[in-house]
Formats: C-alpha cells, sequence, structure tokens
C-alpha cells in the first residue's frame, strides 16, 4: 500500500506550469484601437478676395458700348490672366462679404441710402413693364414667348432716363452701362436665361461702382436688397415668358437659372446660431425664415416650382451640400463653384461684354476682326433644327465643345402649365420611393 505523501514536499503550482508566453506575443499581433478616418480634404484652394481696385475717372476712358471679346480659347486664357477677372472676383466676393451674418431686415433699421432707392425704383419699373408687355398665347407650349422680345425692346426704350436718375453721364457712358442692364433678363433672340445674364446684373451694379455712384458702403444693401429684388424679378419674368434654362444642368445643377443667390446666402448664414445646412429639408424652418435668408428662399422657390416632390430627386446637389459640417463649407465651395462653373465655363463666358469699365485684356480679338455679328444681330432663335440619327434636334453653334445643344423647357413654365390644366397640387410619383 502506497504511503501518504506529503504536500509540503510537492512543487508548487506555479513551478509545474511553466509556459513561455512570449512566442505567443510574437506570433498574435497587438491590438491597436482603431482610429477614425481624417476627412477628405478638397485639394482645390478656397478663392480668396482680391483687394478691390479704386474707382475710374470717366475722362480718362474711351467709353464705348460693350461687344463680345472671348471669339476664341486663347482669348479666354487672356481674359483669365487679365486685372479685369481679378475685379470681377473682388466685387462678387466682397458683396458676398457684405451679407456675412446679416438678415435682409437688419439693412432697413438704418437709413436707406437715395441711390439704393433709385435702383430698387428701376427694377420697380421693369416690373411694371411686364404688366406693358403680356405674353402671347402659344397654345400651351412650354419653350419661351416671343412677347418677351417686345419687353426687352421696351425695357431699351426706358433705360435711359433710368440712368440719368442714378447720375450716369454723359451718354456714352449711359450707353456702356446701359448695356449690362439690358442683358441681364435673358437672352432677346434664344428667350433663355443662365448664370451669364445674372453675372451682368453684378458687371451693372460694378460699372455703377467703377463711377463712384456705389461705394463700398453701400455692399450690403445691394446685396440683401437690390440683389433679392431682382432675383424676385427674374422669377416673375421667367414664369411671365417662359424662359429657357441657358445650359442647364437640370437636376444635377443648384438652381435651373441661378448662381449667386447660393453664395450670397450661404454667407448670411456663415455663423447662424441655429440653422443648419441640414435645415433646408425643415419645411417650418424654409416657411418662417425663408424672407429672411436668401438661400432658404431660394431652397423654397425651388421646391415650389418642381412637379417632384423631394430635393433627392430635384436638385440632388442641395440634397448633397446639406450634409456639410457647417456654413462655412458651404460657403467655400461656393466660391470654388463660382469660379469653375460661372468664370470657368466657355460656354458662358464667350457671352461676357467687355467695355472700358469692364475692359478686355491686350491683345483679346474684336468681332469686327474675326467676321463675328454682335450677339443682338443674331437671327431670332438663335439655333438651328438639324436632324441627327433619325431625331430631331437644336444644333448651336455659338459654344465650344457643347454641341449639340438641345431646347430644354423650363420647369417653372411646366408648372403654369399645370396651373392652367387645374393640375398645380399634384405630384408625380417617382418609382421604389
Amino acid at each position: 500500500m502506497p504511503t501518504a505523501i506529503d504536500r509540503a514536499s510537492l512543487p508548487s503550482q506555479s513551478k509545474l506550469v511553466n509556459i513561455d508566453k512570449s512566442h505567443d506575443l510574437d506570433r498574435l499581433p497587438r491590438l491597436i484601437p482603431r482610429k477614425k478616418a481624417p476627412p477628405p480634404q478638397n485639394s482645390v484652394p478656397v478663392p480668396p478676395t482680391p483687394p478691390l481696385s479704386p474707382p475710374v475717372d470717366p475722362q480718362h476712358l474711351n467709353l464705348h458700348e460693350p461687344t463680345r471679346r472671348i471669339l476664341s480659347p486663347h482669348d479666354y486664357e487672356l481674359f483669365k490672366a487679365s486685372p479685369t477677372y481679378s475685379l470681377i472676383l473682388s466685387f462678387v466676393f466682397s458683396l458676398s462679404e457684405a451679407a456675412a451674418d446679416k438678415k435682409i431686415s437688419s439693412i432697413y433699421q438704418g437709413e436707406v441710402p437715395d441711390v439704393l432707392k433709385h435702383l430698387l425704383s428701376i427694377i420697380s419699373a421693369v416690373e411694371e413693364t411686364i404688366i406693358q408687355c403680356p405674353p402671347a398665347d402659344q397654345g400651351g407650349s412650354r419653350f419661351g414667348n416671343p412677347s418677351f422680345r417686345y419687353f426687352l425692346d421696351t425695357i431699351a426704350s426706358q433705360s435711359s432716363s433710368w440712368h440719368t436718375l442714378l447720375g450716369v453721364s454723359p451718354s456714352s457712358a449711359v450707353s456702356e452701362v446701359a448695356a449690362y442692364l439690358h442683358n441681364s433678363f435673358g437672352n432677346r433672340a434664344r428667350i433663355d436665361y443662365g448664370s451669364g445674364h445674372e453675372l451682368n446684373f453684378l458687371m451693372w451694379l460694378l460699372c455703377l461702382n467703377r463711377l463712384s455712384i456705389l461705394p463700398p458702403s453701400t455692399f450690403p444693401g445691394l446685396a440683401l436688397l437690390v440683389f433679392p429684388k431682382y432675383i424676385k424679378l427674374m422669377r416673375t419674368i421667367q414664369s411671365t415668358y417662359y424662359l429657357e434654362p441657358a445650359g442647364s444642368h437640370g437636376v444635377w445643377g443648384l438652381d435651373d437659372y441661378h448662381f449667386l443667390p447660393f453664395l450670397f446666402g450661404a454667407s448670411q448664414l456663415l455663423h447662424h446660431p441655429y440653422i443648419r445646412p441640414l435645415s433646408i429639408h425643415n419645411e417650418l424652418i424654409l416657411e418662417e425664415e425663408g424672407d429672411e435668408y436668401i438661400y432658404l428662399d431660394m431652397v423654397r422657390e425651388t421646391m415650389e416650382s418642381k412637379s417632384v416632390k423631394g430635393l433627392k430627386w430635384t436638385q440632388p446637389m442641395l440634397d448633397d451640400i446639406s450634409g456639410a459640417k457647417n456654413w462655412e463649407k458651404v460657403e467655400q465651395g461656393m466660391r470654388r463653384m463660382f469660379v469653375k462653373e460661372v468664370l470657368g465655363k466657355l460656354p458662358v463666358m464667350q457671352h461676357f461684354l467687355f467695355g472700358s469699365l469692364v475692359p478686355a485684356a491686350e491683345g483679346m480679338s474684336r468681332e469686327e476682326e474675326v467676321g463675328v455679328n454682335p450677339e443682338e444681330q443674331e437671327p431670332e432663335g438663335g439655333e438651328v433644327v438639324v436632324e441627327h440619327d433619325g431625331v430631331k434636334h437644336v444644333h448651336r453653334d455659338d459654344a465650344w465643345g457643347d454641341c449639340c445643344g438641345i431646347k430644354i423647357p423650363s420647369t417653372i413654365a411646366a408648372a403654369q402649365e399645370a396651373k392652367k390644366k387645374g393640375e398645380e397640387d399634384s405630384f408625380r410619383r417617382i418609382p421604389f420611393d
């Protein structure tokens, strides 16, 4: 029979089990907590605001009616390297900065300068002209109404007295400055409107600034009183005469017609305490704050003009932008977009007008030198219907790399025609939504 074993004489458990853990550590990777990936950075720098040059003395200028000077890609490259390019950036971005963190109603809290009152009265006079030039019956067509041409001719006949009221002189200066106003309502031949025409309105204001009529102290009022009233006027003109979107990106753009309201509007909201980019999906905020903030008003108007409900279907770019972290990101993106999508697009800038107040660069072509007729002498319609692969479409020879263009009826025209048929409250369903 075996004898009892003295437990005290046995080796301890720690001595019996001697595991070499260093070998396992060599084989198994050390666990490291995952770090959140940094957000993607935009490699395109934010365009700065160049310093605004002082006004010019008109006595030292050869004032004349402005003409197109970007008639070739080489002309366009000269323009981008010119002081005029910097002048345009400076003026547009300065207006945007003047709107920063301000409500529209804040401008009325002080004394509105007389020159701004004159500008507002001119816009009101244009509104009254619409009543004098009613649209022609075009049998349900959603394309441009030919009465728009009579409207523009009526505007041109009244323009001289308006500019005299502003203090523009001599008559050669009136002809130069007024050309930008005439071209800010749309193209007479094509009956369309786009960001280039919107830019012409800003160039009209820039010319008045060059003549010392609009000093920098008026910039907040220009951005928050005059420009919003112009946008509302254009909405009326677009719905009355069914202006076609000029070069519209359609559903993939910010808006069928406008761009700058989104730049100025984002600047307004830069440091707002509770309105965020995502707030554009809140209909209550749009209703309560849309009259104070340009960006919200544009979203509200866009939603009302579409026959399909939901920004993700009608304006997915606006929907994507609403996911931005803050309004500073939105404003920076709008600056980049203005440089790329407006000043950076040949089909837009080839219609830009140069005079003595907004001068062309040395070496840029002239219309008479290259045998190009002035734009106002284009045949009505501005395009030719051709047939390609059995499909008729509109062939336009006024844009490089943009042919063949197809005439785009406006969504505003579609909404107006739907109202005539009593269908204004109906929305089309989206499959799988």
